[in-house]
Parts: structure tokens; C-alpha cells; sequence
């Protein structure tokens, strides 16, 4: 493989950046309390994060009509947006090392299975919004691991698949960044176990995103003589 340098760095949102596994979990479980589904295990149910709520839906309840798919829409975001939830955080270190990254030159986007007003909440409450130059979530595009979202980042930004690094915790994002033609790391301290990351061709695995930065310095396609992407 030829040697390259990344310029455009996109970060999965849930499970990548902010720990809120145990918030989506509960809102689904309390949807499906809401309309009278059989509840799913807690770990079926955190199988699907990272996926548009449409295909969420699609894979832990198939067939549902699509009345009570939208009503299953409709409860889950009154849930998560304005019902009683368990606080999110960004995880440890997470924005020390997107203002470093930033920093150092690269570009930030993100890729997220939230709808656009989820993750705008969640970039306010983060207090990172300003760090990041492009965003697409599922109700703007195909869900994960349709590449829509990464091949409309790329093309606004005018970064080639070969100079972009997808960023995740789920093999849903290892998915989209090969069928972009991209490259991606993955993270294991998300949903999906690392091993289940590897076999979608995953470059490593990082177990705290502050390596993230320390990784990108040893990676040997760096071209210390590009400031923009120098580490």
C-alpha cells in the first residue's frame, strides 16, 4: 500500500466521542414499553446503535407497520430529548484531543446515526461545536453503512476517500468507510467488540480516543513536510 497522510478526520458521535450507550438503551427500552412491544435484551438493543432509527427499528422489531414505526420515532426522540434521562458526557480526554487534532491542521467532521437536531443538542451541551466543519446524520442520508454520508463530507471539503480517516466504535462505520473507499479506526471501548471491528478492516483499534493523536504521529503514511497534516 502507498503511503499517505490523513487530511480529514470523521468521528462517529454516539459511543465514539460520547459515552450515551446507556441513554439510548433506556429511551428504546422505554419505547417499547410505550407501545406494547415485547422488550429486547439490553444487549440487542445496544447492537443497533450507530444505525438512522428507521433501520434501528427495521432490525429489532421487522414488519412493524408504518404507523407505529413513526409512532416508535416519535416516542423514542421525546424520550431522548426532553423525558427523564441518565446525563451523556464526551468521553475522558475527547475534547482535549479534537482541539489538539484541530490544532495540528486537520479537518473534523462527524458521521452519526442521530437525526440533525440530536446532534445539535448533543454538540451544544458537549460544547464543541465550533471544532467540527461539516456534519451529516440519517435523517439527512442513507443510514450507516451506506456511504452517502462520508462521499457528501468528502465532496464538500474536497478531500479524496484516500485522505480520510472514518473514526468509530461499530462495524456499521468500518462498513461506510470501505464502501467509500476510505479508510477507518475503530475504537474499543464502544458497542462492538473489537474483533468484530478487525474483520471490517479496521486499520487498529484505540482504547482511549486521547491515542488518537499519538497513533496518527506513528502512522508511517505521514508527510512530516505537510504542516496541514503533519503530526
Amino acid at each position: 500500500m502507498t503511503p499517505f497522510s490523513f487530511e480529514l478526520l470523521v468521528f462517529d458521535w454516539d459511543g465514539t466521542l460520547m459515552d450515551s450507550e446507556g441513554r439510548i438503551v433506556d429511551c428504546l427500552e422505554a419505547t417499547f414499553l410505550d407501545l406494547d412491544l415485547p422488550l429486547l435484551p439490553r444487549e440487542t438493543l445496544r447492537d443497533v446503535i450507530g444505525l438512522g432509527l428507521r433501520e434501528a427499528i427495521e432490525k429489532l422489531v421487522p414488519g412493524l407497520d408504518e404507523g407505529r414505526a413513526q409512532r416508535f420515532i416519535e416516542c423514542y426522540r421525546a424520550h431522548y430529548l426532553c423525558g427523564e434521562k441518565r446525563p451523556t458526557e464526551l468521553f475522558p480526554g475527547a475534547l482535549e484531543a479534537l482541539r489538539e487534532l484541530e490544532r495540528r491542521g486537520y479537518l473534523l467532521a462527524i458521521a452519526t446515526g442521530k437525526s440533525r437536531r440530536g446532534l445539535e443538542r448533543s454538540l451544544g451541551e458537549a460544547g464543541c461545536a465550533s471544532l467540527f466543519v461539516a456534519s451529516r446524520c440519517a435523517d439527512e442520508c442513507f443510514s450507516k453503512p451506506h456511504p452517502q454520508m462520508l462521499q457528501e463530507i468528502m465532496a464538500l471539503l474536497g478531500v479524496s476517500p484516500a485522505r480520510t480517516l472514518m473514526i468509530g466504535d461499530t462495524e456499521y462505520d468500518m462498513q461506510m468507510a470501505r464502501n467509500a473507499g476510505s479508510h477507518a479506526l475503530a475504537v474499543g471501548y464502544g458497542v462492538h467488540h473489537p474483533q468484530r471491528l478487525a474483520r471490517h478492516g479496521a486499520l487498529a483499534c484505540l482504547y482511549d480516543i486521547r491515542d488518537i493523536v499519538p497513533w496518527l504521529e506513528s502512522w508511517p503514511g505521514i508527510d512530516n513536510t505537510n504542516p496541514k497534516a503533519s503530526i
